[in-house]
């Protein structure tokens, strides 16, 4: 657990989930007076066991001084909070997780001895930030990973000398007054959570707040493919802070299908044939910019090229999990939008896609599915799952064939059944749910085990089924 200044006055937290308990449990160690509320029963009996008041602050705010708010609790879209209302009228300070991450830092005098590395845009931060935590561990260099994935800020441990590498979402930085990186990468920037930002404008700039005031000053790692992006690259390029540029042209480092050419005085071709988990030109894109942090850390290229070889990918995205007479079983539960569904379609083909779950529809009630059409050749047809099903067969009913499945066990039995019996050489059932998946399982992570459990079930069906007809013989 980090070690927290003591803070004059009463703390707030609003919201326990793991990042909030984290919270509790950091200033509590810190002799902090603390007050905690979750809607929820069991967490807040967690904080109390802590040692946090427990009170209602929809109900009474109180006199707190500082208010950490779960990254979920919206600050201006579609209306502030009112917790976040109450707080502005206290005169409290609103802050997440990362500002009290920053203070450690300073208690602790070691903000000038670590590295921070920032990552964010609407698809690939996770697998991006797996994939340079991999590269600096090959290097042989002391990291810890955490933020949006896997292991909240405040429970990660403080040692002098470390690098950290922090997946940071919109909402993150949306919340973030204190904390800056050495580093900042923005991937891409397509549309995503305007229910909590607004528009796109709003959402770029809660992205943006990374650079914002001289921060990332060590180097800012931009990918330049949408208008946002560019926009941001151009605003960055006055100051005299290193900007690398990536995109699929006109960039510093221009990601292909399967390389990346890295301009300069030697113009270096980077192969990723060789690298089975990162397939597709979004991956590409991936590889790039953790390629880019590598340089801006002094990393040779012949230790990125061996971390990118045996880098074994995120689970949920474009994960292998099982093969069965010639149908590949992919899991990429964690496609929560289009944007990432359209880059997992243009990494295969003849795939029998499982896609579904609450939909995320633009102000006209619109899928988005348009971003698709280039793809639909990839696919053979379409197994539908949850509260969106109905929607998606209506708007694909004329270009692919579809089955409504509505649960994924059935969807996944569907699917393997009809590419088991198309004898293609290869066949992909891939979840893909461009979709969130708060209509049937608690989040990605919960659906892709789902997924994984139900092609465990299938194949060890069919194991029966042989094992059945061969004793029959």
């Amino acid at each position: 657990m980090i070690a927290l200044p003591t803070y004059s006055g009463e703390t707030a937290i609003f919201g326990l989930g793991r990042s909030g308990l984290a919270a509790v449990a950091a200033l509590k160690a810190a002799g902090n007076q603390v007050v905690a509320w979750d809607d929820a029963e069991a967490p807040r009996l967690a904080a109390s066991d802590m040692g946090a008041e427990i009170r209602d602050l929809t109900q009474d705010f109180g006199a707190a001084e500082r208010v950490i708010v779960s990254p979920g609790v919206p600050l201006t879209h579609p209306a502030p909070h009112p917790v976040v209302l109450a707080a502005r009228a206290a005169g409290a300070d609103i802050l997440g997780d990362m500002d009290l991450f920053a203070d450690a830092l300073a208690h602790g005098d070691l903000r000038d001895s670590v590295t921070l590395i920032g990552i964010t845009g609407t698809n690939g931060k996770s697998t991006t930030t797996a994939l340079v935590t991999h590269m600096l561990a090959v290097a042989g260099q002391t990291v810890h990973q955490g933020g949006n994935i896997g292991t909240p800020v405040l429970e990660l441990p403080l040692e002098a000398g470390a690098t950290y590498v922090l997946e940071l979402s919109s909402y993150q930085l949306d919340l973030n007054r204190r904390f800056a990186v050495d580093i900042g990468v923005w991937l891409n920037l397509t549309a995503d959570h305007l229910e909590r930002h607004g528009d796109m404008a709003g959402y770029a700039a809660a992205k943006a707040h990374m650079f914002a005031e001289g921060k990332a000053r060590q180097a800012r790692i931009i990918g330049t493919d949408d208008d946002y992006g560019r926009a941001l690259a151009d605003k960055l390029s006055g100051d005299a802070v290193p900007l690398i540029t990536i995109g699929a042209t006109r960039a510093d480092m221009i990601y292909l299908a399967n390389a990346i050419e890295v301009s300069g005085p030697k113009k270096d071709i980077i192969s990723l044939a060789d690298c089975a988990a990162l397939p597709g030109a979004h991956n590409a894109q991936n590889a790039a910019a953790a390629f880019a942090v590598g340089q801006a850390l002094g990393i040779s290229t012949t230790q990125i090229i061996k971390a990118f070889k045996t880098f074994g990918g995120m689970a949920h995205r474009l994960q292998v999990i099982a093969d069965h007479a010639a149908v590949t079983f992919v899991n990429d539960s964690k496609a929560t939008n289009m944007e990432a569904t359209r880059h997992a379609l243009a990494a295969y083909h003849n795939i029998y896609w499982i896609a579904g779950g609450r939909a995320k529809t633009d102000a006209a009630g619109q899928l988005g599915l348009d971003m698709l059409t280039p793809y639909f050749g990839n696919i053979r047809a379409a197994y539908l799952i949850g509260e969106a099903a109905p929607l998606f067969a209506d708007n694909l009913a004329d270009n692919l064939p579809t089955t409504i499945c509505g649960t994924l066990d059935k969807a996944v039995a569907d699917a393997a059944l009809q590419a088991k019996s198309d004898h293609f050489d290869t066949s992909i059932v891939l979840l893909s749910p461009a979709c969130a998946s708060f209509d049937q399982y608690a989040d990605f992570e919960a659906r892709g085990d789902a997924f994984c459990a139900a092609v465990a079930d299938w194949i060890n069906a069919e194991h029966e089924m042989s094992g059945k007809a061969e004793g029959a013989q």
